[in-house]
C-alpha cells in the first residue's frame, strides 16, 4: 500500500493568520513544527494501518516548509517547486493507492481560516462547472482521473465540511474551529496529533485504487479583485473573459484543467503591483 500526502499549511494545527504561513516570518518558523507534527501524525497512522510506503508532497507556497529531520524515518518527502501537478504531484505515476489532504482549508470567497484558492488575495472565487471550488475540490477531481481515492482530510472545521462534498467517505479531522478568516479555536498539538494518527490508521483501509473517473469536460471560472488581472489571465491560451473581473477555461480533463489554472495564477501573480494589487 502506497499513500501520498498532499500537505498544505493553512489548515495546520495552531495556524490562524498570514504570519503563521508566510516563509521567513518569525511565526512561520514556529508553525513549521506544528505543520510537521500534523503530517508526521498522518505518516504514523497510515503505517499503523498497514501502509508499506508514505510519500509526502509539500503543497504550500515555496513548498519548502516541513522539517524533514522530524519526520518518521519511513517517510519520504517531495519538497520544492516546480511540479507538473503541483499540490498532488506523484499521483500520476500509477502506484498510489490513496491520498490524504493534510492541512487543507476552504476556498476563496468562503468562510474559513485563511480561506483562499492558490492566491492569498487576488482571487475572490473559483468555480468548477458552476460549483464553488476549493483547492480540495479541484485536486479531488484530478486524483480521481488516476483512480486514487481521497481517504483523509485535515484542516479547520469548515475545510472538513467542504470535504463532505468531494470526498464523503474520507476520514475528517478538524484541528481547529473557524471563528473568522484570521481567528480560530485551536486544539493542542498533542490532541491533534493523536486524532490525526487515529484517523489515518482507519483511513488506510479506504486506500483501494478504483477505475479512473473521466468526468469532463471541466470549466474552471476564476474571479479576481481587479479588472486588469482578468485581462492578464487571457494571455494563457484557451482562457477567455466572461465578465469584467472573471475568466473561464474549458478542458476535457482535470489534468489539463489544473495545469491551465496554475498557469493563470502564475501570470496573475506577476501582474500584481505593490499596494494597489
Amino acid at each position: 500500500m502506497r499513500i501520498l500526502i498532499s500537505a498544505d499549511m493553512e489548515g495546520a494545527t495552531g495556524v490562524t493568520w498570514p504570519d503563521d504561513v508566510v516563509p521567513g516570518a518569525a511565526q512561520w518558523e514556529r508553525c513549521r513544527s506544528l505543520f510537521t507534527s500534523d503530517v508526521n501524525a498522518a505518516v504514523l497512522g497510515f503505517h499503523d494501518g498497514g501502509a508499506d510506503e508514505v510519500i509526502i508532497n509539500e503543497a504550500h507556497a515555496t513548498m519548502r516548509n516541513l522539517l524533514l529531520e522530524r519526520l518518521d524515518e519511513r517517510a519520504q518527502l517531495l519538497t520544492g517547486r516546480h511540479k507538473a501537478l503541483s499540490m498532488v504531484e506523484g499521483v500520476q505515476h500509477g502506484d498510489v493507492d490513496g491520498i490524504a489532504f493534510v492541512g487543507y482549508h476552504a476556498g476563496a470567497g468562503m468562510e474559513g481560516v485563511l480561506a483562499h484558492t492558490y492566491l492569498a488575495n487576488q482571487i475572490t472565487g473559483v468555480w468548477l462547472n458552476d460549483v464553488r471550488a476549493s483547492e480540495g475540490l479541484l485536486n479531488a477531481h484530478v486524483v480521481a482521473e488516476f483512480g486514487v481515492p481521497v481517504v483523509l482530510v485535515t484542516g479547520d472545521d469548515v475545510a472538513c465540511e467542504d470535504a463532505l462534498g468531494y470526498a464523503p467517505e474520507a476520514l475528517k479531522v478538524a484541528v481547529k474551529d473557524h471563528v473568522s478568516r484570521y481567528a480560530a479555536v485551536c486544539r493542542t498539538p498533542a490532541r491533534t496529533a493523536a486524532d490525526i494518527r487515529a484517523a489515518a490508521k482507519e483511513a488506510a483501509g479506504l486506500a483501494v485504487r478504483h477505475e479512473p473517473v473521466h468526468g469532463g469536460p471541466f470549466t474552471v471560472a476564476v474571479e479576481f479583485d481587479a479588472e486588469h488581472l482578468a485581462m492578464a489571465a487571457t494571455v494563457v491560451p484557451g482562457v477567455d473573459r466572461i465578465g469584467e473581473r472573471k475568466v473561464a477555461c474549458t478542458s476535457e480533463t482535470m489534468y489539463e484543467g489544473i495545469r491551465a489554472f496554475k498557469a493563470v495564477t502564475t501570470i496573475v501573480s506577476a501582474a500584481v503591483e505593490e499596494q494597489y494589487g
